[in-house]
């Protein structure tokens, strides 16, 4: 099996996030059954799996205007992700632009919450294994599920 060298989601997410939003661990989402989850990637991932009672929000199709008119609550508290937390967390600085004062960044997103041992689901509400692992290089930091990659991403 390939290896990442030194590159875990931790030191990705320590590198690659904005700062300026505060991250929410696996563990702290799973126990906050009233924390909105908001799910930044593409429409194709999201329909493979995604965490349960998630909203797709999206990342390149994101709609400021769609969001305030969906979630006006601008005090509940919300947890946005996506694969391994890098879109999530530019959506989430957008969020806290739009003057959202509890958004927060899933700390190694969608493939830690996998690599935990946390349920999946897929468009139907059921439980999955499938992952869509984004592209074979971010593929390599999940460790549990089936991978799925999208025509566009084999490389």
């Amino acid at each position: 099996m390939p290896v990442f060298g030194q590159r875990t989601l931790d030191n990705i997410m320590d590198k690659l996030t904005h700062k300026e939003v505060p991250l929410a661990s696996v563990t702290e989402l799973a126990v906050n059954p009233s924390y909105h989850r908001l799910d930044a990637r593409s429409p194709e991932e999201f329909n493979v799996s995604h965490l349960p009672d998630a909203h797709y929000i999206g990342y390149k199709d994101f709609n400021s205007t769609e969001f305030n008119q969906n979630f006006p609550d601008k005090e509940a508290t919300y947890v946005v992700y996506c694969s391994v937390g890098i879109r999530s967390g530019k959506i989430g600085k957008k969020l806290m632009d739009l003057g959202y004062t509890n958004i927060k960044n899933l700390s190694g997103g969608l493939f830690k919450w996998v690599n935990d041992g946390y349920k999946i689901v897929d468009t139907a509400g059921q439980p999955t294994q499938e992952v869509h692992a984004y592209n074979k290089f971010w593929g390599l930091l999940l460790n549990k599920g089936e991978k799925v990659y999208g025509k566009e991403n084999q490389d």
